[in-house]
Parts: structure tokens; sequence; C-alpha cells
């Protein structure tokens, strides 16, 4: 016997629909490309998506076709997102912190026909156009009056593409199961992989993101995603904050400390997400002039661990609740969010800063195991390492052209590549990627730990922790550090710092000084290139072993 329900599938469009009829006068506040600060309502921003769609479905744009985004976090991009989805094409979000040919080898693998882009992008493209032979037309997100002059192929100025329709049109009814958007892995090892969401899993993980215990988005909020929408589907928040009625604000193409915190301020920001790195230099701007944050009531930070400092110096000065967040776009992203549970709300001081270092609990629709490298489940102790596997309706089953074959195990699980603790609450802490951490005589030793411990001291402004070769324990940690503009130290200082706070076999075994650490193009920290700049680095402890 079946229910008697109706059936009404989850479909991305229908978030906008109900933001527009029930949220009609919400604001959407966006910093524009071309620098003026704009204002629209999800009325508005719903009936422009309208004009997207009816443009594309002339421009023969069908169901599966994809259409690329190159762009910042505006309403004209946002836009253009549920123009995509309206119509049953499927939107593909390029990073342009990629290497140029990393962005013709995706769009190229894509396959897109249509690619919508920012003025700031539109050099970068001329350079790229004759690499891209699928794209047919490029629509330059900006109106008459700004328009360059241009060798992109049938380009055309966004707002005058849109004015040449009239919004009559009608979002399709589609199969809830319909591709809905793609993005594409960072790709550390061999091309970028691509993964494609459906409807219903991009409606089911914003309804994830948006009870108390993940993000807690309502219509009394102000959000901004700093985070961009070509960064993991934007962590999924130009979704939920429509589905919720949330005022929007959209930070454009301005990500330093004082540009953020003027949005903050100004418009009375209540939540915001981002990576650490933008973190950082917000704190810089707010040590820097004595600014406050009198309206911000909590911040999710994710992308790679947030250090223990910046969650202390958030609440502790700020006022700020952090909450640690961790996912991967093979999981729409997110999988896990530090919001404190009955048995550990009461907790202050270093106590609950220990479980705030935590990427914390999956909300319902995640599912979490950590196994052995044979695949045998291991305890939830929180101090068992093992390889951490994650299934549910918003984490991918393969990726797209089926490359790299099979990538779930025999329980339907996908092995994320990270190492992490469970501990008997259920909370998970990731101690290092796999391939990242240090086997130092047949045990592990944690990169990120020693990082967090690391920018702790007061000098530091960003650290990273590698394996280094050793003749006697396979491998030592080495740590990197970069200063503060203006600070001066030394090695024994920094590990002086150390001592006492961690194992006496995890302290790193040598420390160097550099001007800057590499980053991919999603901020995180850029291991590959480090290992690789100190492949024959040498040890102290190393000379004395042999």
């Amino acid at each position: 016997m079946f229910g008697l329900m109706q059936d009404w599938p989850l479909l991305c469009h229908r978030i906008i629909d109900h933001a527009a009829t029930q949220h009609a006068g919400r604001q959407i506040i966006s910093r524009s490309v071309e620098g003026p600060i704009h204002k629209t309502t999800y009325a508005e921003l719903r009936a422009r998506a309208l004009r997207v769609s009816q443009r594309l479905d002339r421009e023969g744009i069908r169901l599966g076709d994809r259409v690329a985004t190159l762009a910042w976090n505006t309403w004209r991009h946002m836009e253009c997102w549920y123009g995509i989805l309206g119509i049953g094409a499927i939107y593909h979000t390029v990073n342009p912190r990629l290497f140029p040919d990393q962005i013709a080898w995706i769009v190229n693998d894509a396959q897109d026909r249509i690619l919508l882009t920012d003025l700031t992008f539109v050099p970068l493209l001329e350079s790229l156009a004759g690499k891209l032979p699928t794209i047919e037309s490029y629509v330059v997100l900006t109106d008459a009056a700004h328009m360059p002059k241009t060798t992109l192929k049938n380009a055309v100025a966004y707002e005058d593409w849109i004015a040449s329709v009239d919004g009559d049109f009608a979002f399709l009814d589609l199969d809830e199961n319909t591709a809905a958007g793609m993005c594409y892995t960072s790709g550390t090892t061999g091309h970028p992989k691509g993964v494609v969401y459906s409807h219903r899993s991009n409606v089911l993980h914003s309804m994830m993101a948006s009870t108390a215990d993940a993000m807690g988005v309502s219509s009394r909020d102000v959000v901004m995603p700093v985070v961009p929408m070509f960064h993991a589907n934007c962590w999924g928040m130009a979704l939920t904050g429509p589905m919720n009625g949330a005022t929007m604000v959209m930070p454009g193409p301005r990500m330093d400390g004082a540009s953020i915190y003027e949005l903050l301020n100004d418009y009375r920001v209540t939540c915001t997400a981002a990576v650490p790195t933008v973190w950082l230099m917000l704190l810089q701007h707010l040590e820097s002039t004595g600014s406050t944050l009198p309206y911000l009531d909590r911040v999710v930070i994710g992308g790679s661990a947030c250090p223990r400092a910046m969650t202390k110096k958030f609440q502790e000065n700020y006022g700020v609740d952090v909450i640690h967040a961790w996912g991967m776009t093979e999981m729409s992203p997110l999988g896990s969010l530090c919001t404190l549970k009955p048995e550990y709300v009461d907790l202050d001081g270093e106590g609950r800063l220990d479980i705030q270092s935590k990427q914390g609990h999956p909300p319902f629709g995640v599912e979490m195991k950590i196994t052995d490298d044979g695949g045998r489940n291991l305890p939830w102790d929180g101090k068992t390492f093992g390889r951490l596997k994650v299934r549910g309706p918003s984490v991918a089953r393969a990726y797209f052209k089926d490359e790299g074959g099979s990538i779930l195990d025999e329980e339907g699980f996908f092995d994320t590549g990270d190492v992490a603790t469970i501990d008997r609450y259920g909370y998970m802490q990731i101690t290092d990627r796999s391939k990242d951490v240090i086997k130092s005589g047949g045990e592990w030793i944690s990169s990120i730990d020693l990082e967090n411990l690391a920018v702790g001291h007061p000098k530091v402004a960003e650290a990273a922790v590698i394996g280094v070769r050793h003749p006697k324990w396979d491998e030592r940690p080495l740590l990197v550090i970069v200063l503060k503009k203006g600070e001066t130290a030394g090695k024994n200082e920094l590990l002086a710092f150390m001592e006492g706070k961690i194992a006496k076999w995890w302290m790193p075994d040598d420390v160097v000084f550099v001007d800057e650490i590499p980053h991919t193009a999603t901020g995180k920290i850029q291991k590959t290139a480090l290992r690789d700049r100190f492949k024959d680095y040498v040890l102290p402890t190393a000379e004395a072993a042999e």
C-alpha cells in the first residue's frame, strides 16, 4: 500500500516561486562588479529569472544542456541560476581561480553551450576563446553602458539579452531527479571530475542546511554568502536563503577585509559563511581599525580546518558564534556542522573550544562511518583514526561521464579521502587528508592539529605541516610558517610555544619561514606544492640518525 499524498517534485525553481510569493519584497543587496550597491527583491529576481529562461529557450537551450557561469556572487548570477534551472538546463559554475588550461578543459569536458560571465573575466575568456569550441555565445553580465569592446563570439550585454524577451514564460515541470547543476572537483590528482547535482539533491540539501542544528536560516536573517557560487555549490546558500525568505547580501568581487566589513555592518548581516582565509582578512581589519560586529550572530567556517584561535577571537572579542563546518563538492557540499548538542552545550572556555575544533555532527540526510584500510568499521571513541566515508541523498554516486568508475563501497558509502575520528556523541573531527597524514614509525600524526596549534601563536599568520623523509621514522613533520607583517620569530620560539600542548613525538623536527604558502583555487593549502618544494629537505634529526 502506498501513501495518498500529492506527487510534488522537489524542483529548485519552486524555491524562487516560494520566495517571490511569501517574501516578495525581501531584498537582495549586491555589490555590483561595476561598483555601486544594487538592490532588488525576490519578486523582481523571479521575474528576471523567467526572462533568462525565455531567452535561453529562444537560443535553443534544451533539457540537459550545460550553461556555464564564470561570475561573482551578485543578483545577476542568482537570476541566471534560477533561469537555467527553470528550463531543465544545467548551471555549470566555473572557478576563475583555476589555471586557464584547467578552465578550458572543464568547459570542454562539460560541453557548455553558452557562457555567462562578469566583466572581470572578459580578458581571460578572450585569451581562451580559441580553445572553447563548444561555446556558441558569451553573455556579459552588465548593461550596454558598461559593455566592453570584445572579440568574444556573439557577445552581448546581459541587460540587452534579457530585454529582448517579455518574461511571459513558465518554468518547466520536471522530474525531480533531473540534473540541475555541475561543479568540478579541484583536481588535486589528474583532471578535475564533474559532480552533477539533481533538483532533488539540491532541495534536500538546502532543507538540511536550514535546520536549527545546521545554519539555522530563517526569514529574520540577513544572510551573506561570501563563499563564491563557483565554490562547491555556494554551500547551498543561494538556495537556502530564498527557501527561507532571508534577506540576501551578495558581496560581488571585493573580498578584502574592509569591503566585507562594510557590507556586514551597513546591512546588518546576521549569518555569513566562507573559508578561513577570508575571515583572517576580516579579523585583521577589525584589529587595525578597532571596529566591532554588533549585528553578526554567527559565522560558518569551512573549506579547510578553522583554527582554534580564530574561533576564540570571533567569540570572545566580537560575540559571534562560530559554526565549524565540513563538506565536499561531492556532498553538495555540507556534511557536518559543529553546533552544540545538549551533552556539550554547557561547556565554556577551553572545553568548549575543544569541541568546536571538531567539524561537528551530520544533519539528517548524511550518514557517516570510519573504517580501516580493509573496510572494517572502527569505534566511535573520539581517538581512533579511520577513513571517513559518507552516504545520503545529496552525496554523489558517480562522476560525470563515469570518470573514475565505481566510487561507492558495497554499502553505498563514498570514501571522502579524509582521515577522521568520531566521538560517542557523533562529533566528527578531520585529522588529515589520507594523502597528507604523516606516518611516523608506524603511527599517524595529524598535520591539521599541528597547523591549528601553530596558528595560535600571536606572531603567526599561517602555518602548514608536511611530512619529510626520515631515515629512521619514515616521515617526520616539518612546520612551514608565514609570520604576520612586521613580526619576527625564530624556530625555538615556535617550538617552545607548542611544547606541552601535544605529544612529544608529534613535535615538528624543524621549522622554516616563508613569505607565502601556496593555495589551491578553492583556498586550501596546496600540500603537493609544498612537498615538491621541500622534497630534498634534510631534517636536523635525519642527519643525527644517519
